[in-house]
Order: C-alpha cells, then sequence, then structure tokens
C-alpha cells in the first residue's frame, strides 16, 4: 500500500522519453502510485508495448502517445491529446533527451548544435508553456526535469550535452520562481552515470565501468530505479514544500577525495 504523502491516485503524469531507461522507471514508480501516466517517445510500437507492461501491472492506468518532441508541433499534439484521452496534466516529467555529439564543445558540428538545444531546452520550455497554464487554473502542479551531474562539472567530451544540461537546472530555478506563487512546485534530478542505453557508451567496456564505479561512494553505477524515487517524491505531496532545486543522484562521486 503506497504511503498518502506518495500516494498519486487521480493524479495525470506526463513523462517523455518513457519507454526505456530512466523514463519508463518513473512512468512505472508514478502508475504504481496511482497516477495514470502518457507514456511517449518517438516510436509508436515502443510506447504501446511500455504501456502494456504497466497496465498488466495494475495500479494506475497507461496511454501511449508518440511524439518526437524535436518538433513543436507534436509537443503541442502530445499535450492535447493527453489532456482529451487522460485529463489535465499534473505532473510533466521532461525526461528526453539527446547527445549526438562527444567532443570538445567548440567542435561541435552546427547540426549537433541545434540538434541538442531543440531537444534538451526548447522542447522543455514547450511542453512546460503547455501544461503551466492548466496547472494555474488549478492551483497544483509539478514539474519535474532530468538534467545531469555534468551540469555542474567541466566535461572534455560532453560538451554541448553538458551545455543544454545547465540550461536546464536554470530553468527549473526560473519557472519554480515564477510560478511558485500558483503552487507549482519545479524541480530537476541530475543523475550520474546510471545504466542505461543512453549512457552504454560511457560504460560498454567493463574495465571503464569498473573505473567509475570506483569513483563513486558506493561502488556501482546507477539504475534507472534510483532515480524514480526522487522523481516520485517531486512529483507527489511528500516534495510539496520542495522547489527549484536540482538533486544530485551521484552514488557519492561529488563527495569523493579526488587525492
Amino acid at each position: 500500500m503506497t504511503h498518502s504523502l506518495f500516494d498519486l491516485a487521480g493524479k495525470t503524469a506526463l513523462v517523455t522519453g518513457s519507454t526505456r531507461g530512466i523514463g519508463k522507471a518513473i512512468a512505472m514508480a508514478y502508475a504504481e502510485a496511482g497516477a495514470n501516466v502518457v507514456i511517449s517517445s518517438r516510436k509508436v510500437d515502443a510506447c504501446d508495448a511500455v504501456a502494456d507492461e504497466i497496465n498488466a501491472r495494475g495500479g494506475g492506468r497507461a496511454t501511449p502517445i508518440a511524439a518526437n518532441i524535436a518538433e513543436d508541433a507534436d509537443i503541442d499534439r502530445l499535450v492535447s491529446e493527453a489532456e482529451k484521452q487522460v485529463g489535465a496534466v499534473d505532473i510533466l516529467v521532461c525526461n528526453a533527451a539527446v547527445n549526438p555529439y562527444m567532443g570538445p564543445f567548440l567542435d561541435t558540428p552546427d547540426d549537433a548544435f541545434d540538434k541538442t538545444i531543440a531537444v534538451n531546452i526548447r522542447s522543455n520550455m514547450r511542453l512546460c508553456r503547455a501544461v503551466v497554464p492548466g496547472m494555474q487554473a488549478r492551483r497544483d502542479g509539478a514539474i519535474v526535469i532530468i538534467s545531469s551531474i555534468a551540469a555542474f562539472k567541466g566535461s572534455k567530451n560532453l560538451g554541448i550535452y553538458a551545455v543544454t544540461k545547465a540550461a536546464d537546472a536554470q530553468i527549473v530555478r526560473n519557472l519554480a520562481t515564477a510560478y511558485g506563487r500558483d503552487n507549482i512546485r519545479v524541480n530537476g534530478i541530475a543523475p550520474a552515470v546510471v545504466k542505461t542505453k543512453f549512457a552504454s557508451a560511457l560504460y560498454e567496456d567493463p574495465e571503464r565501468e569498473k573505473a567509475i564505479a570506483r569513483s563513486y561512494s558506493l561502488k556501482r553505477l546507477g539504475e534507472p530505479d534510483d532515480i524514480a524515487g526522487a522523481a516520485l517524491y517531486f512529483g507527489s505531496r511528500a516534495g510539496a514544500w520542495t522547489t527549484g532545486q536540482t538533486l544530485i543522484i551521484d552514488g557519492g562521486w561529488s563527495i569523493e577525495e579526488s587525492l
């Protein structure tokens, strides 16, 4: 039985990039807490499969709505379809992101620069713009933006991705300041390396994985469920007095001694 502080019964949650990895773990945690969850990514079959998996488990219902958040029209359609099929969005989780280029920031190809900005920053702003008016009218809402530990450290090879994730942390602060008076809470989560397909290039070499794990206090990489709990806190009544924060979840990497 879900503790009342984490009970999401009757709530509608829209989670982008929720067909695998961190997004899927968040969607499943929300549904288990009773929320009706909109599952979204670019591929229809992937959305359908995850929605079926969640619905077979019981709890809140899952509704698949495929969308490419690189396209403004798709973002608008995603939100309008979610409202039509499930109801007004109470919780928005901006999880979908891209990292088409790894390398020094100044060497970023123009097309990779534009794509990363469009998906990792602009789409989040547009998604928030679409749901905030309804949250204002109800004087209640929660927005969670998935940032990255890369937002808080210099990087030789995460270049433009790190820049966009730092921008996401600032979007959190800006929106929390602007809409707190409407009881809209806006928070972020900044994971270190989590074992997902998205981050696989960082750990697919077993020796590299071991080296990364040794740099974390907990001596292991993250799992998607390690992030889902924080998203549940931010989206529920448990987090009702928390806003404008980006929570670093890194297995203790940022507190480790450098000598």
